[in-house]
């Protein structure tokens, strides 16, 4: 089996060139033919225990895309960096292994849409469960090449990842027919179909891009960058520090046309936050709203933490933390909507990072860990959401704005339900700051690109360190402020009320693959019944 480790590392180290922001995904339509050529090998091989090989021959490629593409979380949290690691390979693995195990059942053909099924039916399922992880969904992978994947508006991420997979099996499929003829000259004929599909994708985007409308109507928006240590300087300051911030990084650039500014995630977060029962009246609401009540047409977004407490002998809800005996506490990360004469508007971020802001399948894990939760800075515990998107409303021209927040941004069909309801530009709040210097913040800044194609709705970035940005409808990052410069940006936002077939229809590929997948999966299930008997 020696022979095979190189065709082991070669898709491990293709996957990972491949990737933004510093690859080129024209790698990834190659990258698993390598390891497609090893699993096909084992069936005909002297191997005792074929589909443990399987396994621990692919986890090392899944391995090596993981820790080169994700390393950075260990900035962050070194047993974070290691479980989401360690787990996101074994779970690319298993499906590997899967596909192994249906070549005994299906046909080849069969065995590849079993494997394409199965993989786009993870992808989904890693959005959805409570480890939810799903940074390396194949899709997210064309986020720095937006002329070639303007036809996301009607696909979403999931197109991007099937045109990967089939290809894949294309050029793979080639391969074969190659190792048996060894005409070069023929095979080079044999793939030009596939790149010919790499091609029609490609150009159609480009002919997308040409016909797209410009938005009539725009709005005036800042975003700030107050470049704050997330670890200890963050959390030294008071809100009134941040006021101040905020007051002294956007005073020269306000003009009577700017309808918002736009803070971080997080941003108003001295010591557990606010007390949302009372925030309302409280006097640092009141200071906030005379400010914005000195500039015409103004309104503020901005990121804080709120708690709502419960005096009860009993946990009053599923994400309540206990303080002391008898005393309970849910806590939100939350973006709200300030304005003049009007009551604050409030989102609770509700995509939360996984070991940091909630505890996954915690009426499970609870009893045997306790609340055990990674301490990042600031308050310790597991956070509250909530169930719809909330759109706000500006208090003169009423635009409409999706506040997302941070890790939400990776979410596709989540996205959608901010346009919607009604959304004309998304504003993305977040604090990358964790994890330092490294892809992790330009990856996520990346990923922002794919919700603004999806939905064709321009974005405004205001990141804690960076990168903070202006994005429009195609995806093009207009402005930005580099990594760890404090300041502001000023710019003009399109704004559009209209829906996108992937807005209003959301992961319907994924839908096709989870039925496919569970037909192919009876079918085998079914070959196995028949040759028992």
């Amino acid at each position: 089996m020696k022979k095979y480790y190189k065709h082991i590392l070669l898709s491990g180290i293709l996957l990972s060139l491949g990737w933004p922001t510093y690859g080129s995904p024209l790698l990834l339509f190659f990258a698993l033919v390598p390891i497609l050529h090893f699993v096909n090998e084992v069936p005909d091989s002297s191997i005792k225990n074929k589909n443990l090989t399987v396994f621990a021959y692919s986890y090392i490629t899944f391995l090596i895309w993981n820790i080169w593409t994700t390393w950075w979380i260990y900035n962050s949290s070194v047993f974070g960096a290691t479980f989401a690691i360690l787990c996101n390979s074994s779970f690319f693995a298993i499906l590997i292994t899967l596909y192994h195990w249906s070549l005994k059942h299906l046909s080849k053909i069969g065995a590849a849409v079993f494997l394409v099924s199965s993989w786009i039916s993870f992808e989904k399922f890693h959005l959805l469960w409570d480890f939810s992880w799903p940074w390396l969904n194949l899709g997210n992978g064309f986020s720095e090449y937006i002329n070639w994947i303007q036809w996301y508006e009607y696909t979403g991420v999931f197109g991007g990842s099937v045109w990967v997979l089939a290809l894949n099996f294309f050029f793979f499929f080639q391969f074969k027919k190659f190792k048996k003829e060894s005409d070069f000259k023929k095979i080079i004929i044999k793939c030009v179909p596939g790149l010919i599909w790499i091609a029609i994708p490609i150009v159609c985007s480009l002919i997308i891009l040409n016909k797209i409308e410009e938005p009539k109507t725009f709005s005036e928006v800042i975003v700030i960058q107050p470049n704050v240590d997330p670890y200890d300087e963050k959390y030294e300051l008071t809100n009134e520090d941040f006021k101040n911030s905020l007051i002294n990084l956007t005073s020269e650039l306000i003009t009577d046309k700017t309808s918002f500014v736009v803070t971080p995630e997080t941003f108003f977060t001295e010591r557990s936050g606010f007390d949302i029962d009372i925030f309302e009246n409280s006097q640092f609401n009141i200071s906030l709203k005379e400010f914005i009540a000195s500039h015409k047409n103004l309104n503020l977004i901005s990121g804080t933490q709120f708690y709502k407490l419960y005096r009860s002998k009993n946990e009053p809800t599923e994400t309540a933390n206990k303080i002391q005996e008898g005393f309970w506490a849910d806590f939100y990360n939350s973006a709200i909507l300030s304005a003049p004469k009007q009551k604050s508007q409030i989102y609770h971020k509700s995509k939360l990072v996984v070991g940091v802001e909630n505890m996954p399948y915690k009426s499970f894990f609870k009893p045997l860990l306790g609340e055990f939760m990674l301490d990042l800075g600031g308050t310790v515990s597991s956070r509250a959401i909530q169930s719809e998107r909330t759109v706000f409303s500006h208090s003169i021209n009423e635009t409409k704005v999706a506040p997302i927040i941070c890790y939400e941004s990776i979410y596709g069909e989540y996205v959608t339900e901010y346009a919607r309801n009604g959304a004309d530009f998304f504003t993305i709040l977040t604090n990358d700051a964790w994890w330092g210097n490294t892809q992790g913040h330009k990856q996520l800044l990346s990923y922002a690109r794919l919700r603004a194609i999806e939905n064709r709705r321009s974005i405004a970035r205001s990141a804690n360190t960076g990168i903070s940005a202006f994005i429009n409808h195609k995806g093009e990052i207009i402005k930005t402020l580099p990594y760890e410069e404090k300041g502001a940006l000023i710019g003009k936002v399109g704004l559009n009320k209209n829906l996108t077939f992937y807005s209003r229809y959301g992961d319907y590929i994924a839908r096709i693959a989870n039925f496919t997948f569970f037909l192919l999966l009876l079918s085998c299930l079914a070959s196995i019944l028949r040759r028992k008997k």
